[in-house]
């Protein structure tokens, strides 16, 4: 059984967060990332704004996986990440 709409945003909110406060992520969570946005966005009904965000959040973890560092890599969008779960909250 498949996550529906808001377990997928919740999964996407929580793996940011962690992000957030750990400074530190893997390429399975990048991945994750990933799946969970190429889901979403064919939803017809999602809003415009969200669907940017969820653009802006794909290209982070397409980066995050061939970063460097990626810890670094976590650090450097530390603004963005802060940005992104408070819009996340706004549409959940």
């Amino acid at each position: 059984m498949g996550l529906n709409y808001f377990d997928q945003v919740h999964l996407l909110k929580d793996i940011l967060a962690a992000h957030l406060s750990d400074c530190c992520g893997t390429t399975a969570e990048y991945e994750q990332l990933e799946r969970i946005i190429k889901s979403l966005m064919v939803n017809t009904e999602l809003d415009t704004n969200m669907k940017s965000i969820l653009g802006d959040i794909y290209r982070y973890s397409q980066s995050g996986i061939s970063a460097a560092s990626m810890d670094g890599h976590i650090s450097e969008h530390q603004e963005n990440l802060t940005h992104w779960i408070k819009e996340i909250d706004s549409y959940s």
